[in-house]
Parts: C-alpha cells; sequence; structure tokens
C-alpha cells in the first residue's frame, strides 16, 4: 500500500482520529501531573503530546484500514448481490459470513434462513445426493481441494431443482482453512433441455426413417433407418429435396393436396410410393409435422414414414385369398356379394336393370370321375377364361365352388322389355362360348352348359332372393335337357309370398313371446368351458323350432331385428343376474350377436348400459359380437360407440371375420378383444383347401395384434387338431357341445 495516498485519502479519519488521542492522552497527563507533581512546568506535557500523537496515528491507521476493508467487502457484496448465482461464505463451524440475495430465486429461502441456521445447505440436498454433498463437504474442510458437482436441491415450494455447485476454500496466511466460498448456479432448464435432446437423439435413431428439411423442403438431416430404406446415404440426399424420391405413381394433385394440408393445418398423414435408389417402388406411410417459431413462421418439416411393403403384401395376400378362387383366380362367392350389393345399390339410384346368370356345366361329374381332378381343374380355368371374354370389364365373372359359375351384367337398360332381350342375348353368348370343343392337353372335350337368368331392378328384390330366382331358373334348364338358358319365370312367386307371411309371423312371434334362447359353450384347448354365445330360436305355431337362418334375413328386411336384438340383450343380462348368485357361474360370460342396424342406432349405446345397468350385472361378464359389415359404413361413428361401451367394461368380439372386407388398417383403430373365425373356412379346413392358409393366417395376425382368436363350426377331431396347432386358443361347435335350451345347458356346466 502507498502511504501518501493511503494517508490523503483518510485525512480526515487521521486529523479526528489523532486529534482525539492526542486530546485523551494529553486530558489524562494533565490530571496526573496536576494532582502528583506540586509545580507542573510545560516540559512534562512534551512526552504525553508525543504519545497522544503516536496513539492517535495509530487508532486512525486501524480505523482507516477498516473502513478501506469494510469499502471493499461492500464492494464485493454489491457485486455479488447482482449476480444470478447464489453465492455464499462459510466459515468451517458451518455459520454463513455471507449470502447473496439470489439464494431466494434459487432456493425459495431469505438470507435470514441461511444466517440464523448453520449447514443450511445441508439440509436443502435431495435425499439421494446426500452421500455425494457429505463426501464433498469433508473434503473441503480437510483438504480444501476446489470442486464442481451437479447436485440437486429441494427448494422451500417442494420443487426439485438441479444446481451447479462451484466450491473453493477459504485460508488465513498460515494457510490454515477457515471456510468455504461457494457458487450455485440453477441449472435445472439447461438439464431439461440435455435430457430433450438426448430423448430426441434416441428416437431419431428409430426403425422408421426420419427426414429433417428446411423451410424450402430441402433436407437436413435424415437418420440411419432413412437410409436402409431408401438406399441413399446422408451425402446423397442433404440440400436435396425430398422430390428425388418420387415414384412418379401420383399426379400433380396429390403433392399440392399435401402441400395444402401443410400450408393450412401444419400435419399430413397418409400412404403414397416412392422410389428406392435402385428404381424399386415401395409403398410408404408418411406422416409429415410443420416446426414453426414463436412467430408462427414455419422454420422446418419432419416427415417419419415406414416401408409398408410387407403390411401391402399380407393385405393384397389375404384379400386374395378371401376374395378370390385359388384355381380360376377369378371372384369368389364374397367378392360376388359384395358387387352384386354395389350394382343393386346403382341400379336403385339410376332405375336401371341387370342379371344374373347361374351357370352349371353339364356333366362335369363324369369328366372327373373319368379324367381325374386335374383334367378337371383345366377345365374349370379354361370356363373361367372363356366367360370372362363373353363380358364387359364393369360386369363380374365369379366361380361359386365345383362347376359352378356366376356372370353379373349391369346397366342393361332402363325398359323391361329391352332388357330381358338383352339379357337373354347376353346369356346366349355364353351359352354359344362354352359349348364349343375345349381342348385340353391333347384330349379335345366336347361339354355343354346349362344357364339360369334372373334380373333385378333396384334393391326391390334381396340379394338372397335374387341368388334363388336364378337357381330356380337354372333347374328349370337343366331340366329342359340342359345345353340350354332358361329366364325366371314370374310364377313362381309361391316363395316370396311365403316370404311375407314369414315377416308377419316375426311381428305376432315378439307380440306372444314365441322366441327362446339357446346356449352353445365356447372352450379353450383343455375343454375347459370359457363361457357361451347365446343363440335364438323361434317356436313356430304350425313350423316348430326354427333355427336363425330361417328367420334372422326376413327379420332384417322387415326392420322387426332391432326389437329381436334388445329382446336377446334383455334375456341375456336377465339370466347374467341369475347366474350371479351361483357359485359355478358367477363369473360366466355370454356373447350376444348384434345386427348391423341395430347396432347403428343412434341410442345404441345408452340402450344397452341401460339394459345392463336394470340387470344389474358386471358389464365385464357381456360379449357383444359384430360383424365387419357393421362397422365398415360408418367406422369412426363405430370405433365411437365400441369405445363408449369398452370404457364400462364390455367386450367385443368381431363375428365371421375373413368374410367381410377384413382390412388391417381398420381392425388396428378398432377396440375389440377377439376374432372369430368363420365357420366357413372352418368346415373345409381338413380338405387341403385354401381355407387353410386363411385360418393359418388369421391366428398368426390376431396374435401379432394381441387379439383373442375363437373358432366357431368345430365338428370334428381333425378340425380341431389342424386349429390347435395354428395356435388357436377359442373353440365352439358340435364337437364340444351342440346349442341347448337353458336347463340343458345349465346341466351339461355341471357335468363339464
Amino acid at each position: 500500500m502507498e502511504l501518501l495516498p493511503f494517508l490523503s485519502k483518510h485525512r480526515d479519519t487521521y486529523l479526528r482520529f489523532t486529534t482525539f488521542g492526542l486530546g485523551v492522552v494529553l486530558a489524562f497527563a494533565t490530571l496526573q501531573i496536576l494532582l502528583l507533581l506540586p509545580d507542573p512546568s510545560p516540559k512534562y506535557f512534551v512526552i504525553p503530546s508525543l504519545l497522544g500523537l503516536f496513539i492517535g496515528f495509530m487508532l486512525s491507521t486501524l480505523v482507516a484500514m477498516r473502513q478501506e476493508i469494510n469499502t471493499k467487502q461492500q464492494v464485493i457484496h454489491a457485486v455479488a448481490d447482482l449476480a444470478q448465482e447464489f453465492i455464499y461464505l462459510r466459515r468451517v463451524d458451518g455459520t454463513y459470513e455471507y449470502v447473496s440475495p439470489s439464494c431466494l430465486k434459487v432456493t425459495g429461502y431469505q438470507q435470514e434462513d441461511f444466517y440464523s441456521r448453520p449447514n443450511f445447505m445441508t439440509e436443502l440436498i435431495h435425499v439421494d445426493d446426500r452421500q455425494t454433498w457429505k463426501k464433498h463437504v469433508h473434503q473441503m474442510h480437510e483438504h480444501g481441494q476446489p470442486e464442481t458437482l451437479l447436485i440437486r436441491i429441494n427448494t422451500r415450494h417442494g420443487e426439485v431443482r438441479w444446481i451447479e455447485h462451484l466450491c473453493g476454500d477459504v485460508r488465513d496466511a498460515t494457510g490454515q482453512i477457515l471456510g468455504v466460498r461457494s457458487i450455485n448456479m440453477d441449472v435445472t432448464e439447461r438439464i431439461r433441455k440435455e435430457q430433450e435432446l438426448w430423448i430426441a437423439a434416441s428416437a431419431f435413431e428409430t426403425h422408421d426413417g426420419i427426414i429433417i428439411t428446411d423451410a424450402n423442403a430441402h433436407i437436413l438431416r435424415v437418420n440411419r433407418a432413412f437410409c436402409e430404406i431408401t438406399g441413399y446415404s446422408s451425402d446423397e440426399v442433404i440440400g436435396k429435396t425430398p422430390s428425388m424420391l418420387k415414384s412418379g405413381r401420383h399426379e400433380t394433385s396429390f403433392y399440392d393436396e399435401m402441400w395444402r394440408s401443410l400450408h393450412t393445418t401444419g400435419h399430413w398423414d397418409g400412404e403414397l410410393w416412392d422410389m428406392r435408389k435402385n428404381g424399386e417402388i415401395y409403398p410408404k406411410n408418411l406422416t409429415i409435422t410443420a416446426v414453426k417459431d414463436a412467430s408462427g413462421q414455419v422454420t422446418n418439416y419432419v416427415g417419419i414414414f415406414s416401408d409398408i411393403t410387407e403390411r401391402k403384401q399380407a393385405e393384397a395376400e389375404i384379400n386374395r385369398l378371401a376374395y378370390y378362387d385359388p384355381l380360376t383366380l377369378l371372384p369368389n362367392r364374397r367378392l360376388l356379394m359384395d358387387r352384386l350389393h354395389q350394382a343393386m345399390a346403382t341400379s336403385e339410384r339410376c332405375g336401371s336393370y341387370g342379371a344374373l346368370l347361374f351357370i352349371d356345366l353339364d356333366n362335369f361329374k363324369d369328366l372327373n370321375d373319368t379324367q381325374g381332378h386335374e383334367t378337371g381343374d383345366r377345365l374349370l380355368i379354361e370356363v373361367g377364361g372363356r366367360l370372362a371374354t363373353c363380358v364387359r370389364s364393369e360386369d363380374t365373372v365369379a366361380r361359386l365352388g365345383g362347376d359352378e359359375f356366376v356372370v353379373m351384367v349391369a346397366n342393361l337398360g332402363d325398359v323391361e322389355a329391352f332388357v330381358l332381350d338383352r339379357a337373354e342375348a347376353v346369356a346366349t353368348k355364353v351359352l354359344a362360348k362354352l359349348n364349343q370343343p375345349y381342348q385340353i392337353g391333347i384330349h379335345e372335350y366336347r361339354g355343354t352348359a346349362s344357364i339360369g337368368v334372373s334380373l333385378f331392378h333396384g334393391q326391390s328384390t334381396s340379394m338372397e332372393d335374387l341368388f334363388k330366382h336364378s337357381d330356380v331358373a337354372l333347374y328349370q334348364a337343366k331340366n329342359s335337357g340342359r345345353a340350354t338358358l332358361r329366364l325366371f319365370d314370374p310364377s313362381m312367386q309361391l316363395a316370396l309370398e311365403e316370404r311375407s307371411r314369414m315377416k308377419e309371423d316375426l311381428r305376432l312371434a315378439l307380440l306372444e313371446d314365441q322366441f327362446c334362447l339357446y346356449f352353445q359353450a365356447q372352450v379353450a384347448s383343455n375343454g375347459a368351458c370359457t363361457g357361451a354365445e347365446v343363440l335364438l330360436r323361434w317356436q313356430h305355431p304350425q313350423r316348430g323350432l326354427l333355427p336363425p337362418a330361417d328367420f334372422i334375413p326376413f327379420a332384417e328386411e322387415s326392420g322387426v331385428i332391432e326389437e329381436i336384438d334388445l329382446w336377446v340383450l334383455e334375456k341375456a343380462c336377465a339370466q347374467l343376474n341369475e347366474w350371479a348368485s351361483s357359485k359355478t357361474n358367477a363369473d360366466f360370460i355370454l356373447a350376444v350377436n348384434i345386427s348391423a342396424p341395430t347396432f347403428m342406432r343412434s341410442d345404441f349405446v345408452d340402450t344397452v348400459l341401460a339394459i345392463i345397468g336394470a340387470a344389474g350385472i358386471a358389464p365385464g361378464r357381456l360379449k357383444i359380437e359384430l360383424t365387419e359389415t357393421s362397422m365398415i359404413r360408418g367406422l369412426d361413428e363405430a370405433i365411437a360407440k365400441m369405445d363408449r361401451l369398452a370404457s364400462a367394461g364390455i367386450t367385443f368380439s368381431l363375428d365371421d371375420f375373413g368374410t367381410g372386407y377384413s382390412s388391417l388398417s381398420y381392425l388396428r383403430r378398432l377396440p375389440i378383444d377377439q376374432l372369430k373365425i368363420d365357420r366357413e373356412f372352418v368346415r373345409n379346413i381338413g380338405g387341403g383347401s385354401n381355407d387353410v392358409v386363411i385360418v393359418r393366417t388369421i391366428v398368426g395376425m390376431a396374435q401379432n395384434l394381441g387379439l383373442r382368436v375363437i373358432a366357431e363350426g368345430v365338428e370334428t377331431q381333425e378340425q380341431f387338431d389342424i386349429l390347435q396347432s395354428f395356435g388357436c386358443p377359442g373353440y365352439q361347435g358340435f364337437l364340444f357341445a351342440r346349442p341347448l335350451p337353458l336347463r340343458d345347458f345349465e346341466s351339461w356346466l355341471v357335468k363339464h
């Protein structure tokens, strides 16, 4: 320290305290001299004066130095007080020399809390970090080694915050540790962002391809999955646009609509075809999201996609197996029914007529028996090819099975007289084509065919009746000597009149309580009963006990089906309530079939919940069986209804799976618990038919989707063994139990 500047800076202090020291000493010396010396002399005041000046000078120096220290401390504290970091000086005994005001922001506690509670920082340390903290404190007190820690503290408000704790020692001139100095920064937000970045980095390397572009769609980054799927390296695509991946299969309007969605909603999701580096075109599911800054401006686009080639192949295979005849590759009965339904709906709107031609090969059995099935199959393939050449592209040629073919011809006109001629002309053309000789290998085969024709006009005639009319006409052609065709005879209205009577009888059946419930057990692989399906029977006054197949179609046509469905549901829930007090049946689950019209009622959910509430049963004991066609026309509405019922505890089984649309894309969306394999597949499973592949595919698909499976119509041990080998867990059929009335079913349960 330079003396003169120091003296000049503290001049007032030196003048005041030097004068004060001199005055005190002189006053004391004067008193002593006057009291002790009889003859005071000025010489006696020289030494006291000098001593007073010295003491005053030393006192002034001490005060000045104290002021200098206080000033520097105030400057340091003022700087520390302004710091965002929480700073403190702590003595070895745990008391705090200084605590910055920012302790309130970081910890939630006031400075006074630290000053009044030694080692208060230790109390704030998170329980999981206290061992590390204690070790750190010990090292600081013993060795004074500077250290940086990342620790958590509990704030006054109950929050857990991350603190970066920088600590060093404070020593005296001899090197003795007096305490510690510490700077504590709140790094909670930094840690959160680091975790988010880590999560984002982990998510970036997913199995799905990820592409990030700037606002102008220039690629900034891609992940490893992108490179694996497309075949491009990241260096080959960065800086370019995703248009380099276009397959050429989509029109410009497709991409325009994509960008329109991104600009208006900030999102696009869908399927498209792209091209790999090797030129292979493949399908993918793509989701694009626009990333915006705080001002709402788009800064980036993030695309996430997956290669859905295998899924598309699986869907195509299931579609082919379910809708096409494997021998002739013609549509099968299921696809024919679907197209006929569409054609009849179009006919209803446009007023045009259509025709259905039933075709049967004459004496085909003789060919099979004499030449073998291989020759018969080759003939069937040839017949299918010839039929396809006789009709327009909008018409349908289908094979029902065996030697039975169907041709559906639509848009024949709207004048019945002309329509009959046109239908007959088409049938005559087909007949002439099929009656020509066939070259099968080295042999020539001369065969003929018979054709039955019926017309349809709108939906006035049901598909079932239309098939019956064509079948009757075919029978007439067979009886007329074969190799000919017949149009349906309107005189065969007896069947239609019979249908009308049945519809009237159905209405009476509800009023007179003629319906009754039968129960068919559903079992596991070990034979244990897991539940039952409720089956309806009609005790007709004249016809006796009728199965559903004999009257349900009439109920659907007449609209009575909704009342019947709700009647069955009420009776089933009442029976569950009755069984609730039984030890053996208390947890029994009943499956109830609900038709499409009933399910699509606007009050269906409320009605079902009301029935369950009135019966006083647990919703989990009721399983509702729905067909695919019940939902496909209003899928979103169907899912919403199912979600409401599922949230109440009711489970769902998809009945007759494989006979409808069987689309994996909507199957994943449905809140179903079980798939029910249609009996039509099970019936032919033991004959080496294509249905074996379909059933195995359905079981495997259900397992992958986490769904239970039950096969209906299991009647033989061979069918059971095959299904069990596929891993099918549930069964229903005559092999285990026939449909039984209530008391017989309860007796069966006791025995099994």
